[in-house]
């Protein structure tokens, strides 16, 4: 299959944690590809079954051993608005399956404000946008992410940007507050389309049936208003990792089985 950066590709494996171990095999290769010479990679994880799946085969590969995590920076995509220790926030997934078993200096995990500690949703989603600011570009005020992992919804969600909602079209901000989320709970905290879009490389990953219609939607150039996935765009990749009953609504000519 020929396919340009601007491409959209799609990675299909058999089950769930084949692909899990997919991605994590990729990433492995990215990480150390970004950071042989010295150079910081930025990583924006995401929480969910996926998210968490690609963090523990993360740590469960050997070539984890060779990275030197010290110079890599994690930040959400988005993060539910609960207490610090509320299973459900993505950042305690993300710790219990790969960042607290893995020599990564504290000051190199971005989390968000918690609910409960002092500050606003609104404060919240502006302290962390300053704190992208801190590592921002030439272009932007915010990192451009080596790696951005993404889950999509049945909905076709990414990050907390819903489906014709307001929070999707904004442009001149890099960090929102979300209430009244269509998913529990109901405020969250959520990175916008340019920051996300910024990212090197963009990669999907969903599995399961109830997946299908949103992949076909988004591969088939649905706005990104009415499915927020079709508007995940990276500057160097864009690929979807699924499973074979994500992907049965895929045209077989979308499918690259070398990436």
């Amino acid at each position: 299959m020929q396919t340009t950066p601007a491409e959209k590709r799609v990675v299909v494996e058999t089950t769930p944690g084949a692909v899990a171990e997919r991605v994590a095999d990729r990433f492995l290769t990215r990480l150390r590809a970004r950071t042989r010479n010295g150079r910081i990679a930025h990583v924006a994880l995401t929480g969910g079954s996926m998210g968490g799946a690609v963090l523990r085969a993360t740590l469960e590969h050997p070539r984890a051993a060779n990275i030197d995590w010290s110079l890599v920076h994690f930040w959400w995509g988005d993060e539910r608005w609960v207490a610090r220790d509320d299973a459900d926030r993505n950042a305690v997934q993300s710790r219990a399956a790969l960042l607290d078993h893995i020599p990564v200096p504290p000051e190199n995990i971005h989390e968000t404000a918690a609910a409960g500690e002092g500050m606003t949703l609104d404060e919240a989603a502006e302290a962390y946008a300053a704190e992208l600011a801190q590592f921002g570009t030439d272009e932007n005020p915010w990192p451009s992410f080596a790696v951005c992992f993404l889950g999509v919804g049945p909905d076709g969600h990414i990050a907390s940007l819903f489906p014709d909602r307001p929070e999707v079209t904004v442009t001149d901000a890099a960090v929102l507050p979300v209430r009244n989320s269509p998913k529990p709970p109901p405020e969250r905290i959520t990175l916008t389309r340019p920051v996300l879009n910024a990212s090197k490389r963009v990669w999907l990953v969903l599995t399961g049936a109830d997946k299908a219609s949103a992949l076909g939607l988004a591969l088939a150039g649905a706005s990104y208003t009415s499915v927020p996935a079709a508007g995940a765009k990276g500057r160097k990749r864009t690929v979807f990792f699924v499973d074979d009953a994500a992907a049965s609504e895929v045209s077989p000519d979308l499918i690259d089985p070398a990436y």
